[in-house]
């Protein structure tokens, strides 16, 4: 057998296979809806997804594409209290304050022992520049904090007392 009569085979078979590829794409297209609705299965793993992609996007402080995962995370589930504190986390990211505690609060409302949602919220009010409501919303995330890490822990410690500081010093200057 020479090798041109090989070579044709092989095209052969490259064709035939791409025939049944397509072929089978278009039947399982026929088969399904055009717009199916999405199984709760679907959505659960579509929502778990972007959840701990929003996570890795939040380390990595990429915080723009860490919202818009965020957005639809927010979408899917608009129960889930941790969507909504981290969304908040993103804004901060963002330099948005006031949309942040918007989001931290509506983390809050949602569940209201949500003890990262007090620590950026208390961000948030350092931010706009409210110590007052700043230090308030650290030492509810302090009461609440049981199994956060120490170097967190130690971190929030740091802000109230240098928070405390600075508004013991604005009252002895007589600044309101």
């Amino acid at each position: 057998m020479s090798a041109s009569a090989r070579r044709d085979r092989r095209w052969l078979g490259l064709v035939l296979t791409a025939v049944v590829v397509l072929l089978g794409g278009a039947w399982f297209a026929w088969l399904e809806p055009t717009h199916p609705a999405e199984s709760p299965v679907q959505e659960a793993g579509e929502l778990r997804r972007r959840f701990d992609a929003a996570v890795l996007l939040l380390h990595s402080r990429q915080f723009s594409d860490a919202q818009a995962s965020l957005q639809r995370v927010i979408e899917l589930a608009p129960q889930l209290p941790e969507a909504h504190a981290n969304m908040g986390f993103a804004l901060l990211g963002l330099q948005q304050a006031e949309p942040a505690r918007g989001a931290f609060e509506r983390a809050i409302a949602l569940k209201a022992d949500q003890a990262n949602a007090y620590y950026g919220l208390a961000l948030a009010h350092e931010a706009g520049g409210d110590l007052e409501l700043a230090l308030g919303a650290m030492r509810s995330y302090l009461h609440l904090a049981r199994s956060e890490s120490e170097a967190h822990l130690r971190r929030a410690r740091a802000a109230v007392w240098e928070w405390e500081t600075q508004i013991g010093q604005r009252r002895a200057s007589g600044k309101p």
